[in-house]
This record gives structure tokens, sequence and C-alpha cells, in this order.
């Protein structure tokens, strides 16, 4: 696996970041996405964080102010940067789509601008990231909301979630009728930007990080935007327990890292899921 994050003789630009809070950061690369590239338009308003402070009901009201004040859309571009591990062949992958608002289309009256950024770190061989670099984007925009709906944050989410369980289930399809039968698996941290709002939806451990500039402190500090699927967590090993699987060395059967993934065909018997934990992230004039 390789890493995203940049080592010592990396740039500037980590440097004042609070350490990830989870495990040893030697005990497995991660890969990091950051998407939100703000262009601050008019006067300052309320910070993101005292408005959120203040009861949940006021959510819609707090999304309706960022859309209809000063902010505008948020610009929004992707970079990407890479490093081979040891192993032979690169087994990750990545996607930037700055913009598919045309691919989208019709959408929702309410929504402007979609983009959409990725990264797959592969295990077992490169072809399920591969995959899934190729074809989630793809059937995201098919089962993307059209025309208008109800509500487009369960609608957002419900596409997400349809998206993963089909992608994942396409590739297995292709995977089981190879003889022998591919073993490769894949993490998925994706970032789909609808408007203001980032919908992140993660598979493994892989993660995705905000930046986010305090104006009080004068500090950047990082925000972490996704859970990691560990064999190790509660839940995780509780799931895979009762499907029969065991956890040995932190790993499902003393093998496989990651307790849900893209792939991995021989271990979807043994509690590992495809199911994507989804968050959302209300970007703001001080996210970089």
């Amino acid at each position: 696996s390789s890493s995203c994050a940049p080592g010592k003789e990396g740039s500037l630009l980590f440097d004042d970041l609070p350490p990830a809070s989870s495990g040893d950061p030697a005990s497995s690369a991660t890969k990091q996405v950051s998407s939100a590239e703000s262009q601050e338009k008019g006067q300052k308003r309320k910070s993101l964080e005292e408005e959120e402070e203040e009861k949940n009901g006021r959510e819609e009201l707090v999304e309706k102010k960022v859309c209809k004040g000063s902010v505008g859309i948020l610009g929004l571009k992707g970079y990407v940067a890479e490093r081979k591990g040891e192993r032979e062949d690169m087994q990750d992958a990545h996607v930037i789509l700055n913009d598919i608002t045309e691919e989208c289309r019709p959408l929702p009256s309410q929504i402007t601008r979609v983009s959409y950024f990725a990264v797959f770190d592969g295990h077992g061989g490169v072809r399920a990231s591969k995959f899934a670099a190729q074809n989630l984007h793809q059937n995201l925009i098919k089962k993307f909301p059209k025309g208008e709906v109800a509500s487009v944050e369960k609608t957002v989410k419900r596409c997400l979630l349809d998206t993963f369980k089909h992608t994942d289930e396409e590739f297995l399809k292709q995977a089981s009728s190879q003889k022998p039968a591919w073993k490769d698996g894949s993490t998925a941290t994706c970032v789909l930007a609808v408007d203001n709002i980032l919908y992140i939806a993660n598979l493994g451990d892989s993660r995705a990080i905000l930046c986010r500039y305090n104006e009080e402190s004068q500090k950047h500090t990082a925000l972490s935007l996704s859970k990691e699927h560990n064999p190790t967590q509660y839940e995780e090993r509780m799931r895979i327990q009762k499907a029969g699987g065991n956890v040995r060395d932190g790993r499902v059967l003393g093998v496989l890292e990651v307790s849900r993934s893209i792939g991995d065909g021989q271990y979807k018997r043994c509690g590992v899921i495809s199911v994507p934990d989804i968050k959302r992230c209300q970007l703001t004039h001080n996210d970089r």
C-alpha cells in the first residue's frame, strides 16, 4: 500500500496539523484525500462551529443561510500525490472529477454543482481498485436523483449505498467467473460534493480529512471526515463472528486487515461487507 501523506521531507502544508488519533502510524499506510479549496466570497459570517453548537433542529436553517448568504458555491479543485510501496505494482487508484454536473442531469432544482473525488487502496492485486475507479462514479451518475425529490440528503445517501452495493456485486461477479477466481480487494473513500455539502462514503481504512481554518485561534485544524473499518473494532468484530468468521492478530481469519471492502470474495461470507459509512459535512469559506 502506498501513502499520500508526506514524510518528514514533505511540504510544510501539514506541519502544524495535530497527529492522527488512531493507532500506530507505522502499522498501516493510509491514503488521505483533501478536496476543499475555498474561494472566499463577501463578508465574514458566524463560524460554522458556533452554529453547529446550537441545536440540530436548526440544521436546515444553517444550510439555507450558507446557500443564500454571501458564500456562494465554493470552488473545488482536485490534486493528487502518490507513491508506490515495496510491491511490484501500484495497487492504488484515484479519481478526480471536479465537475460532473452535466453528467448527472436532469438534477433536482436545488442542486447547482456536483463533484466527485475518490481513492481506492487495493490489496491482493490491482483489479478491485482499478474496477472501482472505473465504475463506481459511473454507477453513481446513473443512480443520482433525477428531477425533484422530497429530501436531497436522504436521496443522495440512498444513492451512495445503492452504488457501493452494485459496484461490489459487479466486481464479485467478474472475479468469481475467472479461473482461478480473482482474490483482489480494495478500500474506497469517496467524497461527493453537492454544492457546499460533502457526502463522504467510506469502506476500509483509507481516510478523508478536511483542513479547516479557525478564525479565533488563527490556526488550521484537521477534521476527520471518515471512520476506519478495522476488524479489531467491537461492532465490526461482532458482525464477523456472527457470520462465522473470526479475528486473529487484528485481521479477519488472521489475513485481511479491513472489515469492509470492495471485492475480497472469499471473505464476504465471513462478515466482510461493502456497506459504506456515510458522513455529511457542510463546507465553509474557512475550509482549505
